[in-house]
């Protein structure tokens, strides 16, 4: 592994120039490996192993029409690499368990007697294992448990394999049954097009990923969002200069800054005003945020979580209430100012 300085403090990670594609396949020239699951990330992780060689076929329940559907036209024959979950759990040496957190805990009596001695039992979450008193996914002991998770949804493992870039990924070693676990999750790590791999424990991937989704990647962000165009729209701003100053502006100029050279690379290019009054109130918003970003994580720590979504997502009108808060949001005139602001691109 190449170890690489984080701020500070050294971390190994696997890079695709030690560990290339040519030696995946070798270390995988004579597994089967089989997706469970065609919905987010299964497509993505399914297509770009087989571009890249690898031998894998596609777990999926016909009854879901639009998911099976969708693995035929990208090229899966039912028959031959096509097959109801059970049957492709069976003939697969990898068992990539890529459908729900919630139909995971669903499927597991069927899913578990399909698993031989010395297949890995592959999750790109942490959550099943992490929080198995809850959901039910006790792995047998005579199977590799393991982990590789894209940091990114399947869509842009997908577009990222496309451009030729790839896409950083996380892995993990539950359970190493034939002495081989770790070099077996490098190996599809690398198969799924990740730009690099470094190494963490299923604790700490779903604790951070939880964290994160429900911080500053998607909650905070939309919380806060809602919170400044409030306050501008109350101060007599219209709509779309509330838009343009809390999103706009953040997705189309800032972000791109921050991803391209750091945060103070945005700051060091925006104006002395700008400068300033960031360097000023981020430590407000730091101090104000600490104790609800606490909460979150022992939130999350704790399980507490993990039953909300379960509970959630198992109730029979999950999907109706769900729609139903998406359409708030869409139908709020932030983001139906947003959607006008998007039409004025130049280009659109």
């Amino acid at each position: 592994m190449a170890q690489i300085d984080f701020g500070g403090e050294m971390e190994n990670v696997v890079l695709r120039e030690e560990f290339p594609v040519e030696k995946a396949r070798e270390v995988l020239k004579d597994e089967t490996i089989a997706i469970i699951g065609y919905g987010v990330q299964g497509p993505a992780q399914a297509l770009n192993m087989k571009d890249n060689g690898f031998n894998v076929i596609i777990g999926q329940a016909p009854e879901f029409k639009e998911d099976w559907d969708k693995a035929i036209r990208d090229g899966f024959v039912p028959g031959e690499t096509l097959f109801p979950v059970e049957e492709a759990a069976k003939k697969g040496t990898i068992i990539q368990y890529l459908v729900s957190d919630a139909a995971q805990r669903i499927l597991w009596p069927a899913l578990e007697p399909c698993l031989n001695e010395g297949d890995a039992l592959y999750f790109s979450h942490g959550f099943s294992v992490t929080y198995k008193e809850q959901t039910g996914v006790i792995p047998p002991k005579n199977v590799d448990v393991i982990l590789v998770a894209p940091k990114g949804s399947g869509a842009s493992v997908r577009t990222n394999f496309l451009a030729g870039n790839g896409i950083n990924s996380s892995y993990a070693i539950f359970q190493d049954y034939t002495g081989k676990a770790e070099e077996r999750a490098i190996a599809l790590g690398i198969a799924i097009g990740s730009g690099y791999l470094f190494p963490t424990t299923f604790e700490n991937e779903v604790y951070s990923d939880l964290t994160g989704e429900r911080g500053v990647l998607m909650g905070a962000l939309a919380g806060i969002i809602e919170a400044q165009y409030k306050v501008l729209r109350d101060n007599g701003h219209s709509p779309s200069e509330a838009f343009n100053e809390t999103v706009e502006e953040l997705t189309q100029s800032l972000i791109r800054l921050v991803d391209q050279n750091g945060m103070d690379w945005m700051y060091a290019n925006c104006s002395a005003t700008a400068q300033r009054g960031a360097l000023d109130w981020r430590h407000k918003f730091r101090e104000a945020t600490l104790p609800v970003f606490n909460d979150l994580y022992n939130s999350v720590k704790t399980g507490a979580e993990t039953k909300r979504v379960l509970d959630s997502t198992s109730s029979l009108d999950y999907k109706t209430s769900l729609n139903a808060e998406l359409t708030e949001m869409r139908e709020s005139e932030l983001w139906q100012a947003g959607a006008a602001v998007r039409k004025l691109r130049p280009g659109q």
